[in-house]
């Protein structure tokens, strides 16, 4: 193999895929990228055996071939060479040449046949969405994945597709999420897609990318994303029927200021770290939220100014769930409904449905 590409180009290309190599596997070549030379183009790709990243990217291929070279050394050299022009060969021995200006590199490759096939599937339905929705569905339900692997299913967010609406939804035990779209669709899907695999695909959406395609089969599904491929397994299992988690009755209904609670819950959380877990109070009374938080390094108190329909009500709340459900809101305003102090909170936007957060609440002592 022996091609010439830009360095910004490939070191790019590099950056990305690597989120996908495995950082400690039992099959070496795991560790490193795959690159192809063929045509006028370099594939790379990275593979964790539970998710690969492959795209292309434009070079001056002189003599086609394949190897395997480590992710880390291999981004590591692109980054710090001193020229946009890259030259790449390799031998028969398997030793990569890396040349630009005046810097030149060699290092042990691998052979592509002991890189793992990258997975492949039969599309069963696929669907086209704008990137700039997706990326907004996904970082506004991604925060709710949970990360205990006891409850495989749980690691991932259900994706709903019916006729003309996408919803997804994230569960972890302590809260929810639901996001839904009005999009331009036929097809009737649900699937559960992993969390590690939505936060890839997070990165890779850009500002003006116009639609990413949803590629499904029976255990894995491809996003498609400009120039990049994103193939990942589906969780399997039976995930949670959320409609009935959701709280019918109402007894307290407020509409605040989003960014108002959001530094009021920020204050009370200075009194809490990783290893505390004291509950912010909320006091819903007399059109008024007062909040306080007691814990073992201190008290805080603080109050703001809102209108209170219905009940009065007491209730507390892990500081970072909440702060999360409400950062995430994106709205100027939130309407929050509560079914007593036992109850999880529901956050809403004050019009629309366009999506729900549900924050279980903490049991609060009679201090």
């Amino acid at each position: 193999m022996k091609i010439n590409v830009l360095r910004t180009d490939l070191s790019e290309a590099v950056s990305n895929v690597s989120r996908a190599v495995s950082s400690k596997a039992t099959i070496p070549a795991l560790e490193g990228i795959l690159i192809k030379a063929y045509g006028q183009k370099l594939f790379l790709a990275g593979y964790d055996l539970e998710i690969a990243m492959t795209t292309t990217i434009d070079a001056t291929v002189q003599s086609e071939g394949e190897i395997v070279v480590s992710a880390k050394l291999f981004s590591d050299i692109v980054r710090k060479l001193p020229e946009e022009v890259v030259c790449i060969e390799t031998d028969e021995r398997m030793i990569t040449y890396i040349t630009s200006g005046q810097a030149e590199y060699q290092i042990v490759g691998m052979s592509s046949v002991e890189y793992p096939e990258l997975p492949s599937f039969e599309e069963t339905e696929s669907a086209d969405i704008k990137g700039e929705i997706l990326r907004d569905m996904i970082r506004q339900t991604v925060y709710a994945v949970s990360d205990n692997n006891s409850k495989p299913i749980y690691t991932g967010s259900l994706f709903e597709l019916s006729e003309n609406t996408f919803r997804i939804v994230s569960i972890d035990g302590y809260r929810m999420a639901i996001r839904k779209e009005n999009i331009d669709n036929d097809i009737n899907s649900e699937f559960v897609v992993p969390g590690k695999t939505q936060q890839e695909v997070l990165k890779l959406i850009r500002d003006d990318e116009e639609n990413v395609t949803m590629s499904v089969g029976q255990r894995h599904i491809m996003f498609k994303i400009g120039d990049y491929s994103v193939i990942s397994r589906l969780i399997e299992g039976t995930f949670l029927d959320y409609n009935s988690t959701i709280p019918k009755d109402k007894k307290t209904e407020v509409v605040v200021n989003t960014r108002l609670i959001i530094n009021a819950v920020d204050r009370m959380s200075l009194l809490n770290g990783d290893k505390l877990q004291s509950p912010v109070r909320c006091l819903f009374s007399n059109d008024e939220i007062h909040f306080s938080c007691t814990s073992t390094i201190g008290k805080a108190n603080d109050v703001i100014s809102c209108p209170v329909m219905g009940e009065e009500v007491e209730i507390g709340f892990n500081n970072r769930y909440l702060l999360d459900a409400l950062r995430n809101a994106d709205t100027d305003e939130v309407k929050i409904t509560l079914n007593g102090g036992l109850s999880p909170m529901i956050i809403t936007p004050v019009k629309g449905d366009n999506f729900i957060s549900l924050v279980v609440p903490m049991r609060l002592s009679n201090v």
